[in-house]
């Protein structure tokens, strides 16, 4: 019995909606669509078939798919929906269901300079293109169609051209921020702009994905490949020490960085335009100055990015640059000498010297750490973690680059790495080895080999039995010499695929490796709990594919909840040591997941607050993270709730910019979210003086006297009180009305005067973190170039006083604001505009006593600043006067009181010169991607 077909899903009705706007009276009828892996891509491919038969019961449709398990699929899923499907290339049928590459079978006879992809095709491949080209009223659907775009871009424009009256639809799970710039032009050409898409979080927020955690297991290679390591970084490690030898050539390196990098700022040009010019050996170069081996330049700015140690990237290019623009043209003999030291220990980096400067070469060191032995027995830790935590449920996927790695071995890895390290064989041989893992029966299935302990392949064969008598009758068993047996006689993997994996799900085994070629895209076990990634591929289409495993619901499992390990190795012996955890890097780039607050963000901060897309944690702090991270996936429960699966969502991810001070208090409950509105009357600190915008109500003298104090104290200048959702800015000095201290007595002297001289302190500090966002937020819709403005600008505020700013507009606006504000709290560089404001203001006769209200108003009224700070200008409001003095109006709002000035002008640039590098907010930030 056939079961019923489920009812559309949310987003699998508004894409066919979008997809029906497109093809409904267009002259050219294609539709670019993106669907994660587990959002029903197959099924909307086949409602829209469906829909064109109904409409012409005399059309054809055709489905391309980039393998024969993912064509079967189709044709199972169209035969359950009640329509006609097979692979027969006559196109007799009404849907034909066929792969790339009986499409794309090349004639290795033809010549390369033909001018038509299609005149390359073999014959056979021709005759299925002439019959699809003349087929009158064609539906084509391509599925996974960024594999097209990979391999066989020309051939589908060709194709396309040929059908150009026919209807298209391009499905995939790449997002196209990860396509090429070549591919995007051929995706524009070809299908247009996306006609919908939907993300991996907001498919998990509607039920449709099983909610998941991502985390990483830090490891650090075996004791004889670090002995290797060691080995390797000696060379270079004594180059940089030779590097600190006074006389190591006519001009010392660090003498060099000093000329390159320092003394021309400012004096032939500011920081800013030598960032622009150079921006990689700029980074280095602040790097450098971190580690305390450069000074910093004027006008500099230490970014997330440059609080880091340099790396072997780093030494290099600074090194290169050195060797190419002194050394190597240089007369000198000792520069002659320099120039053969550093030409020797490159190689030991992975570089290589030649007559244009430094090159990338060969790195042994990468294959020892992406193929570390350590790796399979962090799998087998992992493995053992999660079969505790949730027993009889665990399916662990383990996926490899490869079945077995290349037998060629570098000489120089002799007796460190065999030809099997990395492999998927490697990580089986290490499951049966460990008793925590063997007792999960593991199981290795490739293209070429089904692999498991000769007691596991006999049960396989007995479940194969209950599927298909008749072929586990010709099954055998290969008990080999080692713990690993074999049963490859009598069938081949487009069969054992299949049983193996209903083998899998039924739990037989629950642990299964394979290559991501295999089990990476179209392989489905909606059982599967837990991925671990060993594979090197960073690309986000290889990592949306291979994630997209684990996420399938199970409907035997209502509560699934997924985790997703990557094992990561690092070493601190070699200066690429860190190259495993790059990779990592670029593994989460662009891909989402849930973080320990609750957003859900990209990039390696998802796994942990803490990790930084610039360097690896400690060698010395592992083993701490790794008992977090499994603390973290034992508690399945804590990742669902994180999810808020069901909540609503807008499915738009954000720019968002999160800022810490050393001083900075916390002005609101943490992870309160607080929308900025304009205050009530305020006093305001001009150059001559106090001012009050209104008279303050005599209802108003409520002050909590010891929070302003105590704000002021902590370098503040604005605050909100508890149960408050307003923030004030440093030109409110009206007095706060909410909680405190009741002032019951308004002729109290001592309790007024402590009162003017607490709202006196709150102008001596910076001015508070929300006024400048509301600022930048403001200007910016002022001047067009966003949206929405202060408004719409949500902060969150976390424990230990790290904000989160965010403008909740349009992706766009949201990126402007970020990078603006960035600016705004940033030490002041070489900005075209500058912004002041009065600060430090003081009474006329600071001992005296002040006895009455109107008294307190007369005294603040007549105070006079005595001081005044400078700030930069956002570059995108200060591109012109216009911009700068829309900044300047809402800087006044906000912030106070203050001056614009243009450092083109000699009052400006003699300013500039003045405070260049001076930080007034003192603020480190990250700038984060948030989906919401």
């Amino acid at each position: 019995m056939i079961p019923p077909v489920p009812p559309l899903r949310i987003h699998q009705r508004e894409a066919l909606e979008a997809l029906a706007r497109a093809w409904d009276g267009s002259e050219r009828p294609r539709a670019w669509v993106v669907l994660p892996p587990g959002a029903g891509k197959t099924r909307v491919g086949l409602e829209a078939i469906a829909g064109r038969l109904r409409a012409d019961p005399g059309s054809r449709a055709v489905v391309l798919a980039p393998n024969t398990a993912i064509q079967s699929q189709w044709i199972a899923e169209a035969r359950a929906m009640g329509l006609d499907a097979d692979d027969d290339k006559s196109l007799a049928g009404a849907l034909t269901c066929l792969t790339y590459q009986s499409l794309a079978v090349f004639d290795s006879e033809a010549s390369d300079s033909e001018a038509a992809v299609v005149d390359r095709l073999h014959p056979n491949g021709v005759a299925l293109f002439d019959r699809i080209r003349t087929e009158p009223d064609l539906t084509l659907v391509l599925d996974e169609c960024h594999h097209l775009l990979e391999v066989w871009g020309r051939l589908l424009a060709e194709l396309l051209e040929a059908v150009s009256g026919a209807h298209v639809l391009a499905l995939t799970a790449t997002p196209p921020e990860s396509l090429t710039g070549e591919q995007r032009d051929l995706v524009d050409e070809l299908f247009g702009s996306i006609r919908y898409r939907v993300s991996v979080p907001a498919v998990v927020k509607e039920g449709h994905l099983a909610p998941f955690d991502e985390l990483v297991w830090l490891t650090t290679p075996t004791p004889t490949e670090e002995d290797w390591l060691t080995s390797e970084a000696l060379r270079f490690t004594e180059l940089t020490t030779l590097l600190t030898t006074p006389g190591f050539g006519s001009i010392g390196f660090y003498e060099w960085l000093t000329a390159r990098y320092d003394d021309p700022v400012p004096a032939t040009t500011t920081w800013a335009a030598f960032a622009e010019r150079e921006p990689d050996l700029c980074d280095a170069a602040l790097r450098m100055h971190h580690a305390g081996l450069l000074a910093l330049p004027v006008g500099a700015r230490l970014r997330e990015e440059h609080r880091h140690p340099p790396s072997a990237e780093d030494w290099v290019g600074l090194l290169g640059d050195w060797l190419l623009h002194h050394v190597a043209v240089s007369s000198e003999a000792r520069d002659a000498e320099v120039l053969a030291t550093v030409k020797a220990a490159l190689p030991s980096v992975g570089y290589v010297w030649t007559r244009r400067g430094v090159r990338r070469g060969r790195s042994t060191v990468d294959r020892v750490l992406a193929r570390s032995y350590a790796k399979p027995g962090a799998a087998v830790e992992i493995i053992a973690a999660e079969h505790a935590a949730i027993g009889v449920r665990t399916r662990v996927l383990v996926l490899c680059d490869h079945e077995r790695a290349s037998a060629t071995v570098p000489v120089t890895l002799d007796g460190v790495q065999d030809a099997e390290a990395g492999s998927a064989v490697a990580s089986l041989e290490a499951l049966l080895s460990s008793p925590d893992t063997a007792v999960l029966q593991p199981m290795l299935v490739t293209g070429s080999v089904v692999a498991a302990s000769a007691s596991t392949l006999r049960e396989l064969v007995e479940f194969v039995a209950t599927r298909d008598p008749e072929l586990a009758a010709r099954l055998v068993v290969d008990a080999g010499a080692g713990p690993v047996a074999t049963c490859t006689a009598g069938w081949t993997s487009r069969t054992w695929v299949g049983h193996v994996t209903a083998f899998f799900e039924a739990g037989g085994t629950q642990v299964l490796v394979g290559t991501r070629g295999l089990l990476g895209e179209g392989w489905n076990a909606r059982g599967v709990s837990t991925l671990i990634d060993l594979t090197t591929a960073t690309t986000l289409t290889a990592v949306v594919q291979t994630r997209g495993r684990a996420l399938r619901t199970d409907p035997t499992w209502p509560e699934k909840v997924a985790t997703n390990w990557t094992v990561v190795c690092v070493s601190e012996a070699h200066p690429k040591g860190d190259n495993d955890w790059f990779r990592l890097v670029r593994k989460h780039q662009g891909f989402h997941g849930v973080d320990a607050d609750g957003d859900i963000v990209d990039g390696v901060a998802h796994i942990d607050a803490s990790f930084s897309p610039f360097a690896p944690p400690p060698v010395a702090s592992f083993d701490g993270y790794n008992a977090r991270m499994l603390v973290a996936a034992a508690d399945r429960d804590a990742i669902r709730d994180l999810w808020a699966v069901g909540e609503p969502y807008e499915d738009i991810t954000l720019a968002s910019l999160r800022v810490r001070r050393a001083t900075s208090p916390v002005a609101v409950h943490p992870g309160e979210v607080v929308t900025l509105v304009p205050a009530g009357p305020t006093w305001r600190l001009t150059a001559d003086g106090l001012a009050t915008d209104a008279e303050v109500p005599d209802t108003s003298w409520r002050t909590p006297l010891s929070l302003a104090a105590g704000t002021a104290g902590a370098g503040g200048a604005a605050a909100a009180l508890p149960g408050v959702g307003t923030l004030v800015g440093a030109g409110v000095l009206a007095v706060l009305t909410a909680g405190g201290a009741l002032v019951a007595r308004h002729r109290n002297a001592d309790v007024l005067t402590q009162w003017v001289h607490a709202q006196l302190a709150l102008t001596s500090g910076t001015p508070p973190l929300e006024a400048v966002a509301a600022a930048v937020a403001d200007a910016l819709v002022a001047a067009g170039l966003t949206g929405v403005g202060a408004p719409a600008l949500a902060a969150d505020v976390h424990p230990g006083g790290e904000y989160r700013f965010r403008l909740v507009g349009s992706e766009a606006d949201a990126e402007v604001f970020a990078t603006a504000f960035d600016e705004a709290i940033a030490p002041v560089g070489a900005p075209r505009y500058l912004v002041s404001r009065w600060t430090s203001a003081r009474l006329h006769a600071p001992g005296r006593r002040i006895r009455t209200r109107a008294g307190a108003r007369r005294a603040l009224a007549a105070a006079g600043a005595t001081g005044e700070v400078w700030h930069p200008v956002p570059t995108v409001l200060g591109r012109n006067a216009t911009s700068a003095g829309h900044y300047l109006e809402t800087w006044r709002t906000w912030v106070g009181e203050g001056r614009l000035l243009a450092t083109a002008r000699p009052e400006g640039a003699g300013i500039m010169a003045a405070v260049s590098g001076e930080d007034p907010f003192a603020a480190t930030t990250v700038m984060r991607r948030q989906w919401s």
